[in-house]
């Protein structure tokens, strides 16, 4: 026993150690993942707000580049000098407006007109609709910013490298700028360090993940550029170290929590079959008789073998439990033969003293699928010298589901002589229409049926239609579940030769004292009386 209980503590100490250590780590990689998108929301949102900054910026250089373009002041003219020093006073996002042809400066409103470079600048990169972009205009490199500058026509401007609106917010976020050539991509970098990610990374609407590093793209395309934000993954994961280590232990503690019940679980469903096993090896499962009477005269016709079984606890375990527990796993059949084997040599006596006298066996449906079970029947009977018509066979409704093995049993049953009854009529698997067909003697009418008599329960419509279809097709009935004078006289007065079983004949009991019952009874009947004895 002490073996016992340290094997079930063991199992209930892994169950709740695997599934918390399981339940932690889903936990942590839930958290992860909701770090991450969480993370790639937010880049996504700063990737938005910059692009709207960039078109704002790219509106306005437009609509100053155009201005230029249509000043009708002499080029480079002190008049048009001074106009392009309004424009940029007034401007959010420039530095410096001017003329360049050939790609030399020829004026601007902070150079004015002398001690110009001299040097021909070529453009980085010509965008589809002519524009042409400078990385680099050596008068506009503040200590290694980099400064892009934009021309149309022969009208330049030069963005503010401080970007204004731009960076409100966000100005530790790493981002970068990429434009769109003629025949290849450039990326340019506003802050931060470049990505490594590069191509369908930073040309395109696009969010996700590479490596260590998220990414979020927004581009517009009216002037072909696109916005990349990106962060590391570990630097998410660090700023919510809490919020992970809080979703790893809910997540260890469910786990363990559900270890613990899916233990008791498995321990009491392991337990009660090893326990089952074990009594039906040492025949430690026991049988009891309830008597069936002939309710025209209370005569004791027959008795029901009922397995009872008390587990290791001394507690009485439901037949209705263990019986499906083994038919769950199996060995129900190893019930049904302890069962025969038992009744058989308790009733050998009696069944020799009255050839008239039926014992009822109750059969699973697997026992009607199994092909040895008719033969171990007739060697069990054959070893007792009873006769097979004193043993009557009880099938469940449920068994008869699948008609065609139910049938061929049925016939081979019949044929050595068993009477076949219906066991529990009326639960809705079968119906009288094919009972026929099954080749039965008898149903046992369910107890549902008999509790109705006397109610208002709709089920009483249904039961007198039972009672004369029985009779039509000359099937004997069987009521189960008497328990009242009422319930008595009600089905006595159905018809002939209806049987009864019930507490109100008596319960189910062990050999020893069904044989006095019976006793009684015949002395009863004996007497003329009348009076059945076993009530109460």
């Amino acid at each position: 026993m002490l073996v016992f209980f340290k094997q079930r503590a063991f199992i209930t100490l892994a169950a709740i150690v695997i599934l918390a250590a399981i339940g932690a780590l889903f936990g942590y990689l839930q958290g992860r993942s909701m770090t991450r998108r969480l993370a790639e929301g937010s880049l996504s949102q700063d990737s938005a707000r910059i692009l709207n900054g960039v078109v704002a910026y790219l509106d306005e250089s437009h609509a100053v580049l155009a201005a230029m373009n249509a000043s009708e002041a002499p080029f480079c003219s002190d008049e048009e000098i001074n106009n392009l020093r309004k424009m940029i006073f007034h401007a959010q996002y420039l530095r410096d407006a001017g003329h360049i042809r050939d790609g030399r400066i020829e004026c601007s409103a902070v150079l004015g007109r002398e001690d110009l470079p001299l040097a021909q600048f070529k453009p980085d990169i010509t965008q589809p609709n002519g524009t042409k972009i400078y990385r680099y205009l050596p008068p506009y490199e503040p200590g290694g910013e980099l400064v892009y500058s934009q021309q149309e026509g022969d009208s330049y401007v030069v963005r503010d490298p401080r970007l204004g609106s731009l960076m409100q917010g966000i100005s530790n976020l790493d981002f970068t700028l990429t434009l769109i050539d003629v025949s290849r991509f450039r990326s340019g970098r506003l802050s931060g360090q470049p990505p490594k990610a590069k191509g369908a990374v930073t040309d395109r609407d696009w969010r996700g993940r590479l490596g260590d590093t998220l990414y979020a793209t927004r581009c517009s395309a009216r002037y072909f550029s696109c916005i990349t934000a990106y962060s590391h993954l570990s630097d998410a994961m660090r700023d919510e170290r809490g919020q992970l280590a809080l979703n790893s232990g809910v997540g260890g503690l469910a786990g363990g929590l559900l270890g613990f019940l899916i233990s008791l679980l498995y321990l009491r469903d392991r337990s009660v079959v090893q326990q089952l096993r074990r009594a039906i090896a040492d025949d430690r499962v026991r049988v009891v008789y309830q008597p069936i009477v002939e309710l025209e005269s209370g005569r004791i016709v027959g008795a029901e073998a009922l397995a009872r079984w008390t587990d290791d606890d001394e507690r009485a375990v439901s037949p209705d439990v263990f019986v499906k527990i083994a038919e769950e796993r199996g060995f129900v059949g190893d019930i049904t033969a302890l069962v025969l084997r038992i009744a058989l040599r308790d009733f050998e006596e009696l069944l020799h003293g009255h050839p008239d006298f039926r014992l009822s066996l109750n059969v699973a449906a697997s026992d009607l699928a199994d092909p040895g079970f008719v033969d171990v029947m007739e060697e069990s009977l054959e070893q007792r010298a009873i006769a097979a018509n004193n043993v009557a066979i009880e099938i469940t409704e449920s068994s008869t589901v699948r008609r065609a093995p139910a049938m061929k049993s049925i016939r081979t049953l019949r044929s050595k002589g068993h009477r076949v009854l219906i066991d529990d009529f009326g639960t809705g698997y079968s119906n009288l229409s094919y009972l026929h067909d099954l080749s039965v003697d008898a149903i046992k009418i369910d107890r549902a049926f008999t509790q109705a008599v006397g109610t208002d329960s709709p089920v009483m419509a249904i039961l007198p239609q039972i009672l004369s279809m029985a009779r039509a097709l000359n099937l004997q009935v069987i009521v189960e579940g008497i328990e009242t004078d009422f319930q008595a006289e009600y089905f006595e007065g159905a018809g002939e030769h209806i049987l009864g079983q019930g507490r109100y004949f008596g319960g189910p009991v062990a050999p020893e004292m069904f044989e006095r019952v019976l006793a009684e009874n015949e002395q009863a009947m004996a007497l003329g009386g009348g009076t059945l004895m076993t009530r109460g």
